[in-house]
């Protein structure tokens, strides 16, 4: 027989706990010393500095768990949760930053199953564990949507801070993993006629990618090992894409680059699946793949990619401000890349 409060537990919608009785329920995924005040205590290691970063993240926006739009479902609860920390983790790592904790702002509707909140948790949870990162406090309102608004925490020695604006000519450009491969799981999800040529567990990578990255914070302490503490660390994350990345930095430095098409690793299984030129159309600007995206002189660059498996030096930095997209065998004439073909929010 079943358990009558399991009954109305399984029920239970936002409306029925209200505000408080949801913060109750969730600061059960909080540490109990470090929740309950108006404000969380963190200490920061002597002579770091802070990092904060926030994003907010918004269902039909950033994922689908086919509430916004119905008939659109590529993420589960869980998997939205995994997402929105690993989005805020990666800018972490993207400054060179060991994480200190998140908080969590909540929209969400009335009518929303309490379970799908706890499952949102769930995730963010997962993701945090294996980095030591707690949720350390945040807040919950009503919204007609899910929405996920998330200021992730960090700390960092100056010196060791990476920054978009440091690259300088003769830098060579390096990428922690593949890209593209978010991009072909969201494909795959949306279409799942598609890839009928695909491996089993080339499906399920690619699924993965999109639905549960991995933050690259596993890069930095190899990057210390590395790379010489009087020479500036220069990067970003690839959230919005490979091309969008190396044009940030190229503007925030005043530089340009050069990219060689060859030298970008492929998707793995997708030949008999997508063209060329759709792999490296996805690559340069499907986004979400949440690796690093480094400028450092060449024999650093060079000491890094023999520490990190499936990582790709792509190119270099120039003097002249342009970003070219250069074929090596001389098959492909060059591209000048721009910021308008990535995703832009209000377009």
């Amino acid at each position: 027989m079943l358990d009558s409060n399991a009954n109305i537990e399984a029920t239970q919608q936002v409306r029925d706990l209200g505000e408080q009785g949801l913060l109750q329920r969730l600061q059960r995924f909080c540490p109990e010393d470090i929740v309950g005040d108006d404000g969380a205590l963190l200490s920061v290691s002597e002579a770091h500095l802070l990092v904060v970063t926030s994003d907010t993240l918004v269902d039909g926006v950033h994922f689908s768990l086919g509430m916004a739009s119905p008939g659109i479902h590529t993420t589960s609860a869980y998997d939205a949760g995994w997402r929105a920390a690993a989005a805020n983790l990666s800018d972490l790592a993207a400054m060179g930053a060991a994480p200190l904790g998140i908080t969590v702002g909540l929209g969400l509707p009335g009518d929303l199953p309490v379970a799908c909140v706890e499952e949102l948790y769930q995730g963010m949870a997962s993701c945090l564990k294996p980095f030591n990162t707690p949720i350390v406090g945040g807040d919950v309102c009503r919204s007609p949507v899910i929405s996920l608004n998330i200021t992730a925490l960090g700390q960092v020695l100056p010196h060791q801070a990476i920054r978009r604006s440091t690259a300088q000519p003769g830098d060579r450009i390096l990428i922690t993993g593949v890209h593209g491969a978010s991009r072909a799981g969201l494909e795959l999800l949306l279409h799942p006629e598609q890839g009928q040529s695909l491996q089993q567990c080339d499906r399920d990578y690619l699924v993965c990618a999109h639905q549960r990255p991995t933050p690259r914070l596993d890069v930095i302490p190899l990057l210390h090992t590395v790379a010489l503490e009087t020479h500036p660390w220069t990067g970003m994350d690839s959230s919005d894409g490979l091309a969008d990345a190396v044009l940030q930095i190229c503007r925030a430095s005043h530089v340009g680059a050069e990219i060689d098409l060859r030298q970008i690793p492929q998707i793995a299984g997708t030949a008999d699946w997508i063209s060329a030129s759709q792999a490296l159309e996805w690559a340069l600007y499907g986004g979400e793949d949440f690796e690093l995206v480094l400028c450092l002189p060449p024999a650093i660059a060079q000491a890094l990619l023999e520490l990190i498996p499936g990582g790709a030096i792509v190119g270099t930095i120039t003097v002249e401000p342009i970003v070219v997209l250069q074929d090596s065998a001389g098959r492909l004439p060059n591209q000048v890349l721009s910021l308008d073909r990535g995703f832009q929010h209000f377009e």
